[in-house]
């Protein structure tokens, strides 16, 4: 579907609920905003470590269309799940440990925005997303981002990409509660065509990257989701927090683990439990792993790309303890196929998807045997996504007032 012909749907869409509703709302031109998924090259669980991540903004996304109201409710229609949701502005308050739903990530968002003293405003709308939800590609930040650029009030000078990443992943860890990185909403609002994103997660300093010409980015679901208030991501922060806690007694200056390098962690091992010692681990090599790849794509050295992915996949297998059988799988099956030049899980783990750099003649040769070989091996239907590198959220056509992209 082209934009021009998703823009016409969801508008469309729109007209259908306010028909519905009676039309009782004034009329505000319809506005359209999108904000792309991501995919992690490599750096996993290095950004809530203050560490190095390569992601890339992907043409999976989350499209809203919507009119500005009067008054202080934000009501959104998902035309995926037929659902319609609601909140007040004025009624916000991070959770209590009560599990919530899709809603929140906007009502979050719009809790932080205020939080930081920014204006926002009333709107309705519809969402409809080719994001895949618990594949690891980030759903959740483009649906921040998307919510962010809905609520913010166009009249109002503009966050940078920086601040509105900040407080999207406020947002997730304080009100929905998840205990996320900065990653996947900096790589969602500041992606750019073409480009992978090194992101510095303590400075925030973020740098483009060129992709490898001629090299397609090939996301493979495993079928299997996962949702992360339910899973161990948080414990594993929990690990390495404290890892940096024990060490800091002994090492001066320690902040977090990209503070550390592997001589330094060898020598000081012993100090910690062999659990948290193996999470530690995994994160100082994988820092090393990101700057070592960002090297490697700008020599167009893919064979060593390639090794880091699998350094990278078997780490957080062994040390990290995320990558699910499943995941293992379909890593295994990529890997014998010609043309495929690096895979690896991406994301938080304990499901989700695998991302793969691949030859551009290959790709329909990696879907088919993905298709053909995983299910046997697995019991699960898998999907592939062959997709690019995109700008990161903004508006199909600036709203009225003209506020701008801050990618």
């Amino acid at each position: 579907m082209t934009a021009q012909d998703r823009s016409r749907r969801l508008s469309h869409a729109l007209l259908d609920r306010e028909a519905a509703d009676g039309g009782r709302i004034p009329r505000a031109p319809v506005e359209i905003v999108r904000a792309p998924g991501r995919v992690n090259l490599i750096g996993e669980h290095t950004d809530y470590n203050e560490g190095f991540v390569l992601p890339a903004a992907i043409d999976l996304e989350i499209w809203m269309a919507l009119r500005p109201l009067p008054g202080r409710m934000v009501e959104l229609t998902s035309l995926d799940l037929g659902e319609t949701a609601a909140f007040g502005l004025d009624q916000l308050a991070p959770h209590d440990g009560r599990p919530g739903g899709w809603i929140d990530y906007v009502a979050g968002v719009a809790w932080a925005l205020q939080e930081a003293g920014l204006p926002v405003r009333a709107f309705r709308g519809v969402l409809d997303s080719t994001v895949p939800v618990g594949s690891g590609l980030s759903s959740s930040a483009a649906l921040e981002m998307a919510g962010a650029r809905a609520l913010l009030d166009p009249s109002a000078e503009s966050p940078t990409a920086a601040v509105l990443a900040s407080l999207g992943q406020r947002a997730e860890n304080r009100y929905v509660g998840v205990n996320c990185g900065i990653m996947d909403q900096y790589a969602s609002v500041n992606g750019r065509a073409g480009h992978a994103m090194l992101l510095d997660c303590r400075s925030l300093e973020a740098r483009h990257v060129p992709l490898p010409r001629g090299i397609a980015i090939v996301a493979c679901h495993t079928g299997s989701t996962r949702r992360l208030e339910a899973s161990q991501y948080n414990s594993r922060r929990a690990d390495c927090e404290e890892g940096v806690r024990m060490l800091a007694e002994r090492i001066p200056g320690i902040r977090s683990l990209r503070d550390l390098d592997e001589a330094t962690l060898d020598e000081h091992r012993g100090l910690l439990p062999n659990g948290i010692a193996r999470r530690c681990q995994h994160v100082v090599q994988e820092n090393a792993r990101v700057m070592q790849t960002l090297d490697a794509l700008q020599a167009n050295d893919l064979g060593t790309v390639g090794r880091l992915f699998a350094a990278s996949h078997a780490s957080l297998r062994d040390l990290y303890e995320v990558v699910s059988p499943e995941l293992d799988a379909m890593v295994d099956i990529a890997s014998a196929v010609p043309g495929v030049v690096a895979t690896r899980m991406t994301g938080a783990g304990f499901g989700g998807c695998t991302v793969n750099l691949v030859s551009e003649d290959a790709v329909d040769t990696l879907r088919n045997t993905v298709l053909d070989q995983y299910p046997a091996r697995t019991g699960l239907t898998p999907a592939v996504y062959v997709t690019q590198a995109v700008d990161g959220a903004g508006w199909l056509e600036p709203p009225r007032g003209g506020w701008e992209s801050v990618a």
